[in-house]
């Protein structure tokens, strides 16, 4: 069985989107960007709000990077929550766009991807990563990057939301 490079990537994703369906079920809105808490104690890890708000700033570099439209980053996303950005407790919800926001952003950008993906031709993929240092030195292709965005990067991050549901009592997803 002949499967192409895109299709590949794009059942890891897949895999990838379905768990963080599961990992939104049951956490309400008003705990969404908030630190997990247990016993009166705060534990300072990623929020969900961070981690859906991070991985939604992947679907557009995807997309860019095989050549195909990608949805408008929506306002403050990219200061919010990039590889730079640090992830705080919003205990007055007025710092992290709304959970429906960020939520609805990470799904409609993956949705795009996922289709972009299977038919994106295997010779794209080969094509060189046009980050620079580490990123390059790990991925040197475009395949290798989207493979990495698409499977470790997003379920390592999603492995902080179950995390974080662990501590908030929420149990597995």
């Amino acid at each position: 069985m002949s499967r192409s490079l895109g299709n590949v990537i794009a059942d890891s994703l897949q895999l990838s989107l379905g768990y963080a369906d599961r990992l939104l079920k049951g956490i309400p809105a008003a705990r969404f960007p908030r630190f997990a808490e247990v016993g009166g104690r705060m534990v300072e890890s990623n929020h969900p709000a961070f981690v859906y708000g991070h991985l939604s700033l992947y679907a557009p570099k995807i997309l860019h990077q095989i050549g195909c439209p990608s949805p408008p980053v929506p306002e403050h996303f990219e200061d919010r929550f990039s590889k730079d950005a640090t992830c705080v407790d919003d205990r007055d919800l007025d710092l992290y766009p709304a959970m429906d926001d960020i939520v609805t952003f990470f799904r409609e950008g993956h949705r795009m991807v996922t289709g972009a993906l299977r038919s994106t031709p295997d010779d794209a993929f080969q094509r060189p990563n046009p980050a620079e240092g580490r990123m390059k030195e790990l991925f040197p292709t475009i395949g290798s990057a989207q493979a990495f965005y698409c499977g470790g990067h997003m379920m390592m991050h999603l492995g902080q939301v179950s995390a974080w549901r662990r501590i908030e009592g929420l149990g597995a997803a």
